[in-house]
C-alpha cells in the first residue's frame, strides 16, 4: 500500500539524491575545513616536538630548573639564533646519555668559572643570580676552572642537587639545541631575566 502524504511538498534537501542546499554546503565544506585543520596543527606539533621546525616545543620533566622553570612546563626552543650569551637558557643534548637537558650557560669559552660559598663568579667577578635561593648554596664551592673555547658551562638553578656542568664538564657547543625563549604553557610568555631584580 503506498505511502499517504499530507500532502505538504516534500523539500529538496529531504528527498534522497537531491542537492544540499547552500546553508548545508556551507556546513559541509566548514566541517571539512575544521578537520583539515585540526590535522595540520596536530602535524606542526608532532614536527614541533621532533625538533624539524626552527622553533621546537619540549616538555621539562625536572625540578631543576625551579623557580624558573617548573616540572611540566612546556618550553620555546629556538634552534640557530646565534651566540649563546651569559645568563641564556639552553637546550643541550644530555652528555651522558640519551635525551635533552635545559640548564642555563653561565659562562662560554675562554671564561674562568666557579662557585664560592654558593657564589657564581666568573672571570673573578660575583655574579647576581636573583633566581637562585642562597641558603640552598651556603657553603658550596667548585672551581675555578676555565672553559674550553666552544664549550659552554651549564648550571641548574636549583643548584642543590642538580647534575650539570659540575659533574659532566662543560658542553661543547655543537651539542646545542638552542635557545629557550620562553613558555608555552602553563604561563605562556617570556622567562624572567636573569638579571631581573640585580
Amino acid at each position: 500500500m503506498p505511502d499517504v502524504g499530507d500532502g505538504a511538498p516534500r523539500s529538496p534537501a529531504a528527498t534522497p539524491g537531491a542537492p544540499l542546499s547552500r546553508g548545508g554546503a556551507l556546513r559541509r565544506r566548514l566541517g571539512n575545513l575544521a578537520v583539515w585543520a585540526a590535522a595540520g596543527t596536530a602535524l606542526l606539533l608532532v614536527a614541533s616536538m621532533a625538533g624539524l621546525l626552527p622553533l621546537q616545543l619540549m616538555r621539562v620533566d625536572s625540578g631543576s630548573m625551579i623557580p624558573t622553570i617548573a616540572s611540566g612546563d612546556l618550553l620555546v626552543v629556538r634552534h640557530g639564533h646565534g651566540p649563546v650569551q651569559r645568563g641564556d637558557v639552553v637546550a643541550v643534548h644530555h652528555p651522558l646519555e640519551d635525551g635533552l637537558l635545559v640548564k642555563r650557560a653561565v659562562a662560554v669559552g675562554g671564561d674562568q668559572v666557579g662557585l664560592e660559598d654558593g657564589v657564581l663568579v666568573v672571570n673573578g667577578e660575583p655574579v647576581c643570580e636573583p633566581a637562585i635561593d642562597p641558603a640552598l648554596m651556603d657553603g658550596v664551592w667548585f672551581g675555578p676552572v676555565t672553559v674550553p673555547e666552544d664549550a659552554l658551562f651549564l648550571l641548574s638553578d636549583n643548584r642543590d642537587g642538580s647534575i650539570d656542568s659540575r659533574a659532566f664538564g662543560p658542553v661543547p657547543t655543537d651539542g646545542l639545541v638552542g635557545s629557550v625563549v620562553g613558555r608555552a604553557w602553563p604561563h605562556p610568555g617570556a622567562l624572567p631575566s636573569p638579571s631581573a631584580g640585580c
